[in-house]
């Protein structure tokens, strides 16, 4: 496929792209080939969710502890927890959703902002019991980019937004790359959906977890990281929220340096998920966890 044909695929040849895109491999390799993931690889999945749920909610303005996250059964009782548990069911969502993902993107998107927002229960059927309603965005137009004039709540991205009928041909446009398929490796697709949707900022809400929720699910989709046990979104906490913003800068610029900026950025949050669940491996072989 020509890059005219599969925009996406030039950017592969980015500088430090190939290292990038070629370490991330490296890692993954690494991390599935640890001896406890032979025996024990269900564990794996569901601790790495728990810690991607704590990153990307800690990269929205709820930076708990671990063991808070793992301890809390409440998360409607004010604005962190309401984030915390909205990051919780997005990554439980997550996987639910891989088999849509490539025939419908925008339904997929559309329903990771519901079940953000707590209109549907994660894991629910489409179409079955909505949730608590305890978050005061449920009372808002959910489910659906916004309209012209409509106020958009995402605290840790300041750029200016794009109005709404460039959100709606965006939307469109990434929408026919991830059905369309191409050659670009997974790396770069989860990058761009992860950096045009933080960019476009198309809900009223969530717009930061439903993005990295994406990024999520191209990584598993992929097969890069079919068991889910890469969580970039770890990654992305640790790197800190100021180098997150600035990669994203780099995205939005849309030079070629700030778009291989980002891209490595993400890689980088990959091989840093990485790393915590090979962590997690080592201590379950110790006995520790």
């Amino acid at each position: 496929m020509s890059s005219a044909s599969d925009p996406l695929a030039a950017l592969t040849s980015l500088p430090g792209v190939p290292d990038a895109v070629d370490s991330v491999r490296k890692a993954v390799d690494r991390v599935y080939g640890h001896r406890v993931m032979r025996r024990r690889a269900g564990e794996i999945t569901s601790e790495a969710a728990l810690r991607a749920a704590r990153g990307s909610a800690a990269l929205s303005g709820a930076d708990w502890a671990l063991e808070e996250v793992r301890r809390r059964s409440d998360f409607g009782s004010e604005e962190q927890a309401r984030t915390v548990g909205a990051a919780l069911r997005l990554t439980a969502e997550a996987g639910q959703l891989l088999s849509i993902w490539r025939q419908s993107p925008m339904r997929v998107l559309a329903r990771l902002h519901l079940v953000a927002v707590g209109q549907v229960k994660a894991g629910a059927a489409a179409g079955s019991e909505p949730g608590s309603g305890t978050d005061p965005h449920a009372g808002d137009i959910v489910g659906r980019p916004r309209l012209a004039g409509e106020p958009v709540d995402e605290p840790l991205v300041t750029l200016a937004l794009p109005d709404a009928q460039e959100v709606a041909g965006r939307l469109e446009g990434l929408s026919g790359l991830i059905i369309g398929g191409g050659s670009a490796p997974a790396l770069v697709t989860a990058a761009v959906v992860h950096g045009e949707l933080l960019a476009l900022r198309p809900f009223g809400s969530y717009n930061g977890l439903v993005a990295r929720a994406a990024e999520r699910i191209v990584l598993i989709n992929s097969g890069l990281d079919p068991k889910a046990i890469c969580p970039a979104e770890v990654g992305h906490a640790e790197q800190g929220s100021a180098a997150y913003l600035a990669a994203f800068e780099g995205y939005v610029s849309g030079t070629a340096e700030g778009m291989a900026a980002w891209i490595a950025h993400c890689g980088r949050a990959v091989e840093l998920g990485v790393r915590e669940s090979t962590a997690v491996c080592e201590a379950l072989q110790r006995g520790a966890a």
